[in-house]
């Protein structure tokens, strides 16, 4: 639905900086493309940014918009689905140089999230941040109690409303594009903003979080050699985190190729691995940011805000995935991604084999099992999206923490090879896949919801017979490509509404002239002077936008 003119206004300021952004780093053209006036245009000037590359200044309009735009961009380097591998390759450099807040307006939050003030709960809190991001920051304290140290994540005062503001801004650009740019229309551009929105909600509520550690931490099976923060969970809630505080190194300053140095690549990749195939819940975002190697040897994944969660349909399907990829069939790589699609959307499979095997040489030797897995899959899924496969969230997660794991690796052993890295666990999955016992059960399941259905069959007819003898069978129709009606409408009663205001304005001020109510300039009413004014402006913006709308008619 098309972003409404009082909302509008209210974000104006907003959207014109974002307009601003997107014309001083070459992208008027686009804007041009979306319709907003030639006027808005104008007024910004031209670009300065010409000799970089487009996704470069892709990458420099979110920095420069700000904390939500990074995020936004972040996660969306999580959907090679829908973003080319090139442009990926730029998001995952944004950096957040965000200063973190002033602790007066942070004690306020951790005071009522955790229900009592600092010297309550902490012995020792360090009033300066020991790290930030865009979404939240991180200090380091030291409990009451126990004389535990933990870190305390606590989330950035005012965060929700700027959220709210920037992703309806978002929201109206993409509905934009999706209308007006039809290249852009297979890729569903506000479904994808609408989707990351939501899962941005979920990252920046800390209680997903710390369910997620607990969770991880009952169901690890490698603890000796893979670790997570310990959660806290009475001191956790919405806004604050309270965990086990972390001293390690990161894997930048490891010597490579050492044998421990190998060990740990293969101890990351064992646990990453059996978390995506085995349990079916993973970290989403191992890259090397979030990982520590631990004073006693084990590796430690840490900021489990965003995490991928696999059916047993799903790991089964990725297991078919990677097997026809390893081999080099891309017949087989189309059948199975067809299979797994969400949607029913008819599919030029012969087409998207050629650019499936187009891919897979660039990046892949399936006879020497040399080459760059990570990046070849998230290639494949921009294939699959590009050609209507609309594949579940999850895989693009997985896709991006294969890619992270594949560089995990590659930076601790440049012998690395992410093949040998998960056949062991893909065997073990082949194993449980074709167990005997398991199968029969599968069966038995199957045949007795045939059963139940069966014998809910008669009733089911007898309710729809008994609806058409009293007429109360209802039909529901879906009315498609009326979207343009639904705005002309929309438009038409703001347009009225904005009539109405202003005849009232104009009503009001009149009578209000009439008195000697001060303050007086020319000697009439102040206010009578600032109604006429409003009205003005308002009939100038309603009487351009009529004009406006007539020329494009």
């Amino acid at each position: 639905m098309p972003i409404k003119t009082f909302e509008l206004i209210a974000n104006f300021s907003r959207a014109r900086e974002i307009v601003s952004v997107l014309a001083r780093n070459g992208f008027a053209d686009l804007l041009q493309r979306l319709d907003l006036p030639p006027q808005i245009l104008r007024a910004f000037g031209t670009s300065d940014k010409e000799k970089l590359s487009q996704w470069e200044r892709v990458r420099e309009v979110l920095e420069q918009l700000g904390p939500t735009f990074i995020k936004f961009g972040q996660l969306l380097s999580m959907r090679p689905d829908v973003v080319p591998e090139s442009l990926i390759n730029e998001l995952r450099k944004l950096q957040e140089s965000v200063p973190p807040d002033d602790f007066d307006a942070v004690r306020p939050v951790i005071e009522g999230a955790l229900e009592a003030s600092l010297e309550e709960i902490f012995e020792s809190f360090d009033q300066t941040a020991a790290a930030g991001a865009s979404m939240a920051q991180v200090h380091f304290a030291v409990l009451k109690k126990t004389r535990e140290e933990v870190a305390v994540k606590v989330r950035r005062p005012g965060l929700g409303k700027t959220i709210d503001a920037d992703f309806d801004i978002l929201m109206w650009f993409a509905q934009q594009a999706h209308e007006r740019i039809e290249e852009l229309k297979p890729y569903d551009l506000p479904g994808v903003v609408e989707t990351l929105r939501k899962g941005l909600e979920k990252e920046i509520d800390f209680r997903n979080e710390a369910r997620s550690l607990a969770f991880f931490a009952l169901q690890n099976p490698y603890p000796e050699t893979v670790h997570a923060p310990k959660i806290y969970e009475e001191l956790c809630s919405k806004r604050v985190l309270v965990m086990e505080r972390i001293d390690g190194k990161r894997l930048s300053e490891l010597e490579v190729d050492t044998p421990e140095s190998k060990q740990i690549a293969d101890n990351g990749s064992r646990s990453l691995f059996h978390q995506i195939l085995i349990t079916g819940f993973f970290h989403a975002d191992p890259h090397e940011g979030n990982l520590r190697l631990m004073s006693d040897g084990r590796l430690c994944l840490l900021d489990w805000g965003l995490v991928g969660q696999l059916t047993r349909r799903m790991r089964y399907g990725l297991v078919d995935l990677f097997l026809a990829f390893i081999q080099g069939n891309a017949e087989r790589v189309v059948r199975t991604a067809v299979n797994l699609a969400d949607s029913g959307s008819p599919i030029d499979e012969r087409s998207m084999e050629r650019e499936v095997m187009v891919a897979m040489r660039e990046h892949y030797n399936p006879e020497t099992g040399v080459g760059n897995i990570g990046r070849a899959i998230l290639q494949l899924l921009y294939i699959f999206g590009r050609n209507g496969i609309d594949l579940a969230r999850e895989y693009s997660l997985t896709a991006k923490a294969i890619l992270c794991v594949e560089e995990m690796g590659s930076t601790l052993n440049s012998d690395y090879n992410l093949k040998d890295a998960f056949e062991p666990i893909l065997i073990d999955l082949m194993k449980e896949r074709r167990n005997p016992a398991r199968l029969l059960k599968e069966a038995r399941d199957s045949a007795m919801q045939g059963m139940q259905y069966l014998q809910s069959l008669p009733d089911e007819l007898r309710r729809i017979l008994k609806k058409i003898e009293k007429d109360s069978l209802k039909v529901n129709l879906q009315h498609k490509g009326l979207e343009e009606l639904d705005y002309t409408i929309s438009d038409a009663s703001n347009k009225i509404t904005l009539g109405i205001i202003i005849g009232c304005l104009i009503v009001g001020s009149s009578l209000v002239i009439t008195t000697d109510i001060p303050p007086l300039l020319f000697g009439i009413p102040v206010i009578g002077w600032i109604g006429y004014v409003i009205s003005m402006i308002l009939g100038i913006w309603v009487a351009f936008d009529i004009i406006r709308g007539s020329r494009k008619r």
